[in-house]
């Protein structure tokens, strides 16, 4: 096991602080997304606070985006009633992905702000993606690949059918 080494750079606080934080300028792929046809975007579920829908860039199949309706940059900035309703959309898709999939695990997160690795830093939102052992394989680490055993439209239509009502 090797030991992590700490560099203290105290004095590149001053730069860091002063990178752009705003969103990526143009209209936003979630609010853009919802003008859509729920077929058409494959949108599994909208709510009056919520909607869920296929990741078109997964890393498994199944992989689902759930988003509040409301252009929203941060989990904080979310009021209370919104944040509740994204937690019942997660539970749902959750719910769906373990009907339709029988994974062996399911990831749920967020990537919030530009540096946490978030496609859309504007919009916050949560993947949920079922997981299965030994899913992990060659092909990303040494190829960046990802193998997908079925197409979005398949998910998508799997999904579809296990949605809980």
């Amino acid at each position: 096991m090797t030991n992590l080494e700490h560099l203290w750079a105290g004095w590149r606080w001053e730069y860091i602080s002063g990178v752009a934080t705003e969103a990526v300028p143009g209209p936003c792929f979630f609010c853009a997304l919802k003008e859509l046809d729920d077929d058409e975007a494959l949108i599994l579920e909208r709510t009056d606070a919520t909607f869920t829908l296929m990741n078109a860039y997964p890393y498994t199949s199944g992989h689902l985006l759930i988003a509040p309706l409301r252009h929203e940059s941060t989990l904080v900035g979310l009021e209370a009633g919104e944040a509740s309703e994204l937690m019942y959309a997660i539970q749902r898709a959750n719910r769906a992905l373990t009907d339709a999939y029988q994974p062996g695990g399911i990831n749920v997160g967020a990537n919030v702000g530009r540096a946490a690795g978030a496609g859309v830093p504007g919009h916050v939102h949560m993947h949920a993606l079922p997981r299965w052992d030994g899913d992990t394989n060659f092909m990303t680490s040494v190829a960046e690949t990802r193998v997908l055993p079925e197409s979005l439209r398949t998910s998508y239509d799997r999904l579809r059918g296990a949605w809980p009502v």
